[in-house]
């Protein structure tokens, strides 16, 4: 792949997890709701064929089981990288580790938390995105929602507005 190619980015929200009483953030759990959402979101990039290249997950238990579940449906088996930085990390963060992406990764998924997901989203979204999915993740997204955007260059070009935010997934 050349770095005029297209390069597909995958931004997933885990799956609704557990809240249970003295349990550290990083360690909760999925729930139930959680479990199925996380094979739906599998299910629903398969049949779009939306298949990563490269996984890059944040480290918590939460966003861990997200992707076990969801590479469980999704009938592929990619590279996975866990990235304690994804846990944490503001779109500026999050930015600098896709710029790191080697270019011939033509799609990235990153299995992270709100509120980075939809605002980094919409920080790349540039004007030929579509309006619905950009209206919906300036305000924030549900639980095992995930953004789709397309973008030309090279991964270390990858800049605001630079993308175009192409649609926007829901479970179920």
């Amino acid at each position: 792949m050349t770095s005029d190619s297209t390069h597909r980015l995958l931004l997933l929200r885990h799956a609704k997890a557990e809240h249970p009483e003295g349990l550290p953030d990083p360690q909760r759990p999925l729930s139930l709701v959680g479990r199925k959402q996380s094979g739906q979101v599998g299910a629903q990039l398969a049949e779009a064929g939306l298949v990563p290249d490269l996984v890059l997950c944040s480290t918590s238990l939460r966003t861990r089981q997200t992707w076990e579940l969801v590479r469980g449906t999704l009938g592929a088996d990619p590279a996975l990288e866990l990235r304690d930085e994804v846990y944490d990390a503001g779109v500026s963060t999050l930015l600098d580790v896709l710029r790191g992406v080697a270019d011939d990764v033509a799609t990235v998924l990153v299995v992270g938390h709100e509120p980075t997901m939809s605002r980094a989203a919409a920080a790349l979204a540039g004007p030929d995105s579509d309006g619905a999915a950009l209206s919906r993740v300036q305000v924030g997204v549900p639980t095992a929602s995930w953004s789709v955007l397309g973008f030309t260059g090279p991964w270390s070009g990858l800049a605001p507005a630079g993308a175009t935010l192409e649609r926007l997934g829901l479970p179920g």
